[in-house]
């Protein structure tokens, strides 16, 4: 690695590149999503719908509605920025309210849009310019009065609105949005439902909420983590099982290549695995699996080796494949830079190829983006794998 000439392939005709999968929602995949950009216009993100802190949180609250945040924030990185997409759109979207402002004069940027005067809006041609000023103004009108409008995305906007006036159905608003953004790959919810992701500890305590978990918004947590199951509420842990819909099991059953990506382990990538039908999608898949460990810190791998976290992946998809599913079915590779990475759990590599599973030690870091991963060296290393 890294294959180049299958790279400059890619490079040449991104139109035909390779369908990369990545089971994670998480901020650390976006640099790497805008570098995926350049050599395929296939790659597919599944997300989950379960976050519930920071704005997202805000408009669960408000409407009752699956998270949006981490679905916006993944189409804004695959968003077509050049001036053959739609660059206004872009921007519009990206934009978020002053954080410092008043309620009064917040509402009155958003009825400014609404109405078409606004500036950002209003070099927007139609019909998009007519869609979104549509679904922002049924937001408006099923806005609470006390909905804090202070550092509220645009986009976010538009996506519940868009739920909102489309009896609640998350898929078709996502796929309008990405229309209108130019989206270069597939983002979808790895399923719909509106609930929660909660989490049984070693102490025997249990908690529910994805913003108790990772550490950023209460206190990192104090006793491991034994498993992740889905909620109901919010309030109580009210266990529940989904299933993903087909046409989603389809996405990955037609991968070319798995990514297990670098993100929080239990909230961004484990989440995404407990639906039932991902399991056994992924085991009835060919192609290449690959897991790329976090660097740093994750306050949710407490207590877990690298080869602890590998046993997490896997039984978390044997809940729905069966024990007995082969490992290789699930999980082939583990990608690691060990010289350039600091990786703060125990490694434990004999552990991990005990198990068949193939680790590829290679450079994935440089001196640019020490102390994080270079997304131009992973994607050539996953484009270097693919089938």
């Amino acid at each position: 690695m890294p294959d180049r000439r299958r790279i400059a392939r890619y490079q040449r005709v991104p139109e035909l590149g390779p369908r990369l999968l990545f089971f994670s929602g998480g901020t650390a995949l976006t640099d790497i999503s805008r570098e995926l950009k350049t050599f395929t216009y296939n790659s597919i993100h599944l997300v989950t719908p379960f976050d519930s802190g920071g704005s997202s949180a805000k408009l669960r609250d408000a409407f009752d509605m699956p998270a949006i945040g981490d679905l916006r924030s993944r189409i804004m990185s695959l968003a077509d920025e050049t001036i053959l997409g739609n660059p206004d759109v872009v921007r519009l979207f990206a934009y978020r309210f002053p954080a410092d402002a008043e309620q009064s004069e917040l509402v009155q940027i958003l009825e400014s849009l609404i109405s078409g005067n606004d500036k950002k809006i209003s070099s927007i041609g139609n019909p998009m310019r007519r869609l979104i000023r549509n679904h922002l103004g049924y937001f408006r009108n099923a806005m609470p009065k006390d909905f804090d409008l202070r550092g509220a995305s645009i986009g976010n906007l538009v996506l519940a609105g868009g739920y909102l006036n489309n009896s609640q159905k998350l898929d078709s608003i996502v796929f309008l949005f990405s229309r209108l953004v130019g989206v270069r790959g597939t983002v979808q919810t790895v399923t719909n439902d509106n609930l929660h992701l909660a989490a049984e500890l070693a102490d025997g305590k249990t908690i529910v909420g994805q913003h108790k978990l990772t550490g950023k918004e209460t206190s990192p947590l104090k006793s491991p983590i034994k498993r992740v199951f889905l909620s109901r509420q919010l309030n109580k842990p009210t266990p529940i099982k989904v299933d993903m819909p087909k046409k989603k099991r389809g996405l990955i059953k037609d991968a070319d290549l798995i990514c297990y990506p670098p993100g929080s382990l239990f909230s961004s990538i484990l989440a995404n695995l407990l639906p039932g039908g991902v399991g056994k999608s992924v085991a009835m898949n060919g192609a290449p699996k690959v897991y790329i460990p976090s660097l740093g810190r994750d306050p949710e791998q407490l207590g877990l080796s690298l080869s602890d976290s590998v046993d997490k992946i896997l039984s978390t998809l044997r809940g729905d494949t069966g024990i007995d599913c082969p490992t290789d079915r699930l999980l082939n590779f583990v990608l690691l830079d060990t010289k350039s990475g600091k990786y703060p759990i125990p490694m434990m590599r004999r552990a991990i190829r005990k198990k068949g599973i193939e680790i590829i030690d290679t450079p994935l870091i440089s001196e640019e983006s020490a102390p994080y991963y270079d997304p131009k060296l992973v994607v050539s290393a996953l484009l270097s794998i693919s089938a």
